[in-house]
């Protein structure tokens, strides 16, 4: 189920054209919260259901939300980038946030391709700007896919290691069948990174939204703070 509510859509130029984002404005903006969705060449949207839960949670404590929408997706021109165009697209998203608020504390957050992208867009910004805090749901790490594309293909994801110094909360379903969460824990092992494992919850957390919500709220610092 894709839930695009906002309070406002604008388009972004990047560097393969428009891209297209929606915003969830708090009532005082004390942050900014960046949010990617799932892999957008098996239906991965900015109105994913777990996309629209992290960016409403973040909402909550205060930072606007913005969940863009990868390229060829929706109005979001380009062609699909493997990572690096995206990487380079919610660069553009982040400095033009920036622009319009001011230089206010970031946290990221991702879905699976999404956790992917923004893990590499975290390393970019950590020498000079790191962000606040990673939030990471069904994180693509090692070899993933399976049941999501429907061909039962299956991608490689090298994915980077979390900054230094910069808090990460790790959420996956213990019967991910995408990402199998022998991936996550051999990802997180070296690093020290505790990982939160939700019992029964698959690769789309079906039922099990509530939960990923109370941990924001629980773990992320409100903006501001």
């Amino acid at each position: 189920m894709n839930r695009p509510f906002c309070n406002e859509t604008v388009l972004v130029p990047g560097a393969a054209g428009q891209i297209e984002v929606l915003i969830d404005t708090p009532d005082a903006v004390r942050g900014i919260a960046l949010v990617c969705h799932p892999h957008p060449l098996f239906g991965g949207t900015n109105g994913n259901k777990v996309v629209y839960t992290l960016a409403r949670a973040f909402r909550d404590l205060g930072y606007v939300s913005l969940r863009p929408n990868f390229r060829s997706v929706g109005r979001s021109e380009g062609a699909h980038d493997h990572g690096d165009g995206e990487t380079q697209d919610m660069q553009a998203v982040l400095a033009w946030a920036q622009r319009r608020w001011g230089d206010l504390p970031v946290v990221l957050g991702g879905f699976s391709f999404g956790a992917y992208v923004q893990m590499r867009l975290a390393n970019c910004l950590a020498a000079a700007a790191p962000p606040r805090y990673l939030v990471l749901v069904g994180t693509a790490a090692g070899m993933a896919g399976g049941g999501m594309t429907g061909d039962g293909s299956m991608r490689e994801y090298e994915t980077p290691t979390v900054p230094k110094g910069v808090p990460a909360l790790l959420i996956h379903g213990e019967i991910d069948d995408v990402v199998p969460l022998a991936n996550v824990l051999d990802w997180a092992r070296p690093q020290e990174l505790p990982v939160v494992v939700l019992p029964g919850a698959d690769h789309f957390f079906h039922g099990r939204l509530g939960p990923i919500r109370k941990f924001v709220a629980r773990i992320v610092a409100p903006a501001g703070a």
